[in-house]
């Protein structure tokens, strides 16, 4: 039985021999996206190929004594690919690994913030805080609070961008949140009075979703940021399923602006919401008898936007690559499409391996 899930991945592992050739660079975000996704794909079907490639990132940028390369703490992007370092120390217990990550968390402490301590979304971006960012430096906190050391530090951490994001980019009480907030009000896509950016962009909202669910899955009970973490991310899933389109399943690129004159289904983000509200019915946050069918509609959407090449290899359709914070409604819609975007692989990794994962394990057990 073939499932997209394994099709894809095997796709990427061929197409991409060399982690490091995965666009756009040696050590980026989309190394930590991507490979996360094979991480979670490996614990669930145990296929060597799939740890094997993480290693091989990994050994590619860690030295024996745990020094670094590539890697330069400049932007919350950079510290994604982070993750796959700590997962290496999590399975292998190697020192290396564990130096290293220690590396990247040091990058942190002088990192710049805004005067509420919301992180910038790059050094060379006074002020603005983008949604992108928290998934990018959230998810390496949380996995290194979480399987390295210095949990409430990390933890404590996440839960202040989190929380500091949605006091800025919560769009009235639809659950949603818009792409950016810059402090200073002075870049060009930068209300003058709130400082906030124009749209609910889909896979900048999907960044927000992932992180939530993701760090809500390592937060201890007793955390006491964790009833206000869980609330935002029942708001956001309910927000979701309002603006799904009924008819495809999928969720379009100016999120809730369905009427919009030539707005789109983008691929990237439905595969992100998708993964959140299911990972949140597995963890019990919201109801499954609620839910389940805004995941399979979504699903069964998604699973149009791959098909196979010449080549015999997966190709995603209907995303765009590296979209920044855009200064109108119009640039996010017109915002050119491309085959195989580099977010969007990523994210539909991660969409297909949690929902094929009872196929999965049944495969296994065959």
């Amino acid at each position: 039985m073939k499932l997209l899930s394994t099709t894809l991945a095997d796709s990427i592992l061929a197409r991409y021999p060399d982690p490091d050739t995965i666009p756009y660079r040696r050590w980026c975000y989309v190394q930590g996206y991507v490979l996360t996704g094979l991480e979670k794909l490996w614990l669930t079907t145990h296929q060597a190929r799939y740890f094997d490639y993480m290693r091989k990132f990994a050994d590619q940028h860690v030295s024996a004594d745990g020094s670094l390369s590539d890697f330069t703490g400049e932007s919350l992007d950079d510290m994604l690919a982070g993750t796959v370092i700590v997962a290496l120390y999590e399975y292998t217990g190697e020192e290396k690994y564990r130096l290293a990550a220690r590396r990247i968390l040091e990058s942190f402490r002088d990192y710049p913030r805004n005067s509420d301590g919301g992180f910038w979304h790059a050094r060379s971006l006074p002020h603005e805080m983008w949604i992108d960012g928290l998934f990018m430096g959230g998810m390496f906190l949380t996995r290194y609070g979480a399987a390295v050391g210095e949990r409430d530090e990390c933890f404590n951490e996440v839960a202040h961008q989190i929380l500091t994001l949605a006091g800025h980019c919560r769009k009235g009480q639809t659950g949603l949140y818009l792409h950016a907030y810059d402090e200073a009000r002075r870049a060009s896509w930068a209300d003058r009075e709130t400082g906030l950016s124009s749209n609910v962009w889909s896979e900048g909202l999907g960044w927000y979703a992932l992180i939530l669910v993701e760090f809500i899955d390592k937060l201890l009970p007793t955390h006491p940021q964790r009833g206000a973490v869980v609330d935002i991310l029942r708001d956001l899933v309910e927000g979701l399923k309002k603006v799904q389109d009924l008819r495809t399943g999928l969720w379009y690129q100016v999120v809730d602006q369905p009427d919009l004159p030539d707005n789109w289904h983008d691929t990237s983000g439905s595969a992100m919401f998708i993964y959140c509200i299911q990972r949140s019915i597995e963890l019990g946050l919201v109801s499954g008898d609620e839910y389940v069918a805004a995941v399979a509609r979504g699903y069964s959407g998604l699973a149009t936007k791959a098909v196979s090449n010449p080549a015999g290899l997966v190709d995603i359709l209907d995303a765009c690559d590296g979209v920044c914070v855009q200064n109108s409604t119009a640039d996010y819609i017109y915002y050119p499409k491309v085959v195989n975007a580099k977010e969007a692989i990523g994210s539909f990794l991660w969409a297909a391996g949690i929902v094929e994962k009872s196929a999965l394990r049944a495969h296994l057990d065959d």
